[in-house]
């Protein structure tokens, strides 16, 4: 919501009531759509339904393009919008071991917490390694956050990295979700045998 504080005077509290709102909304859609069910998320690892995978990259093509028009109307400062320093190792060993950690589990740590609120008692383990893990980060966080920052270059994007408009990614992105849709669908017919029947 950071962005949106340029243009919309809220008191702190204002700002927490509204995040605490979407987050319970967040929450709600995510179980009814059976997301909070491990048999549902694991389900992408077999081919048989795709759901997650349609979900979160709809979700990223679609915030991508919304920022993307937004700024061109002028409705929105991208200064404002923060993107995480790259540090390429950090980056690829933190997405393994989220990845090893939804594989294994069959939870990423939002699900958890929906599934947690459904009592699921393998999403209540699930969300206690979570907890072990940030009380883990957080005793040796500053000498992670030193080598974070010491190794990072700086905010990385598409379009100051090649140089080609930030346009021109959302319309190849748009296209590639087009094709994705499509290669999901096979995927689908393709694995149908692997659902459980039970």
């Amino acid at each position: 919501m950071f962005p949106l504080t340029a243009s919309i005077e809220l008191s702190g509290a204002a700002f927490l009531a509204a995040a605490f709102a979407l987050g319970i909304a967040f929450g709600f859609v995510l179980e009814r759509a059976g997301f909070g069910s491990a048999r549902k998320l694991t389900a992408v690892f077999y081919g048989y339904d795709m759901a997650v995978v349609k979900v979160m990259f709809t979700a990223i093509v679609t915030a991508m393009a919304g920022l993307w028009l937004l700024a061109a109307a002028g409705a929105l400062d991208m200064t404002e919008v923060y993107v995480v320093p790259t540090n390429y190792t950090a980056q690829i060993v933190g997405g393994l071991l989220l990845g090893t950690g939804f594989v294994v589990g069959g939870y990423c740590p939002g699900t958890s917490v929906v599934a947690c609120a459904s009592g699921r008692f393998d999403a209540m383990a699930f969300l206690g390694g979570i907890v072990a893990g940030v009380a883990a980060y957080a005793q040796f966080m500053p000498g992670v956050e030193a080598w974070v920052r010491d190794a990072a270059r700086g905010d990385v994007t598409l379009p100051s990295l090649t140089g080609i408009a930030a346009g021109w990614y959302v319309l190849a992105f748009v296209a590639v979700l087009a094709f994705a849709a499509w290669g999901m669908a096979w995927a689908e017919q393709r694995f149908a045998g692997m659902r459980p029947q039970s």
